[in-house]
């Protein structure tokens, strides 16, 4: 295997994992949500072959936002989520569940 190549990981697996740990659950039910978000985004992004400066460009924002999106560290508005849905080609489902 190339050293470069990347492994694919089911996020899924890999966060059940990471929740018997009491500290990881603690910080994930604060901080969880938003990182399903960043990780769908990014997701979406590579399947569809999108590099992070085209989606900046479509979105009307910097690549260094997009990658900001992706690692967590940005807030997450709705009209920036409507953006992103719309360049990769998605709709947008805002729900609140019990």
């Amino acid at each position: 295997m190339n050293k470069h190549h990347k492994k694919n990981i089911n996020f899924q697996k890999y966060l059940e994992q990471q929740l018997k740990n009491p500290e990881f659950r603690k910080h994930y039910e604060e901080f969880g949500k938003h990182l399903e978000i960043a990780y769908e985004i990014q997701r979406l992004r590579k399947e569809q072959g999108v590099s992070q400066a085209v989606l900046a460009r479509k979105i009307g924002t910097q690549q260094s936002n997009i990658a900001r999106m992706e690692a967590g560290e940005q807030n997450f508005t709705t009209e920036t989520l409507r953006k992103i849905a719309k360049a990769l080609d998605r709709d947008l489902k805002i729900e609140f569940v019990k």
